[in-house]
């Protein structure tokens, strides 16, 4: 089931709205503190200053405050690649991921599960080249220069599945290379790359940096995107509006959600009291990065195809946003 998420910083995501009974009113933590005391926690982010991380710092200090706990130690990653990796290994308890990275790991060979908490902020996939480049598709990008995101990042993953549908599935289709969001910036006003993929929030600040020294467009992906949706179920297709960077007119894209994941190992009571905290610091999540304005528990319940935690699922049915 897929429902639509409304804020100016979304675009317009093509979603079906449903129903939901109005939450029960001064939902607390009371009592969590004593029971929670001697918690020590991992959360494991992104790199030092991405939302992930900023995210996850915020979390820290609210989850110790409302559960009277250690605060947990925040760990910077590559992405979501790493952050599965963590996770599953049992080195994080509490980990950031795109819905498609975390579909492709879902669980390890011996059984251990991933389970999630919350939907937290969407993604919009961007492909950005100069404003005056020939570049008007993906299947323009054969013999170019690209920059895929950096290693074990969600960006690559998401990269790969593109070009494959618009047949550049082979290493020698173009020349891929892996910076990050801020190097590939550069590199791109440098004339070193042709274009880069990025999946993050729109705007996206350093690609709105970049767009006030040097001009540049989104690639449209309105040829690939419905074959894409069909054929893995974690993408929706949106579209970014002519706001965001100042473009001649919407642009088609994908729409991909972020989870707050743990395992399936986590104590149910821990893992409700950890859901719960997540929407009562939702203020100061917002305040550490606008892509949280838009966490909601109505929305939070939808991770599909990661299940939610049965702890999870329990404090969204004590507020009446799943039925029993």
């Amino acid at each position: 089931m897929k429902f639509a998420r409304s804020g100016p910083e979304r675009g317009i995501s093509r979603r079906t709205l449903f129903a939901v009974t109005l939450p029960m009113a001064g939902l607390l933590l009371a009592g969590c503190g004593s029971r929670f005391a001697g918690l020590r926690l991992t959360i494991t982010t992104g790199s030092s200053g991405a939302v992930y991380n900023q995210l996850g710092t915020a979390l820290a200090t609210s989850w110790a405050a409302q559960l009277g706990s250690t605060a947990p130690t925040v760990l910077t990653s590559a992405g979501s690649g790493q952050n599965l990796d963590r996770l599953l290994l049992g080195s994080a308890d509490v980990g950031f991921s795109a819905a498609d990275a975390a579909a492709a790991r879902a669980a390890t060979p011996d059984g251990k599960r991933l389970r999630a908490l919350v939907r937290m902020h969407d993604d919009y996939i961007q492909v950005v080249v100069p404003a005056g480049s020939p570049i008007a598709r993906l299947a323009d990008l054969k013999g170019r220069r690209v920059s895929v995101g950096p290693a074990d990042s969600g960006v690559q993953m998401v990269a790969s599945r593109l070009l494959a549908s618009a047949g550049l599935a082979g290493e020698g289709d173009l020349e891929r290379v892996r910076l990050n969001i801020e190097a590939s910036a550069d590199a791109l006003a440098r004339g070193e790359i042709d274009a880069f993929f990025w999946s993050g929030g729109i705007p996206t600040e350093q690609v709105t940096a970049l767009a006030a020294r040097f001009p540049v467009r989104l690639v449209d992906l309105s040829d690939v995107v419905s074959a894409i949706c069909r054929q893995y179920q974690e993408y929706d297709v949106a579209w970014v509006p002519v706001s965001a960077y100042h473009l001649p007119g919407p642009v088609t894209t994908l729409l991909l959600p972020n989870f707050l994941l743990v395992t399936d190992r986590m104590d149910a009571g821990l893992a409700q009291a950890l859901t719960q905290g997540v929407f009562t610091a939702q203020p100061a999540l917002a305040a550490a990065n606008r892509a949280a304005r838009s966490i909601d528990a109505r929305s939070g319940i939808e991770t599909v195809p990661i299940p939610l935690h049965p702890g999870a699922l329990a404090y969204y049915r004590s507020a009446h946003y799943v039925s029993s």
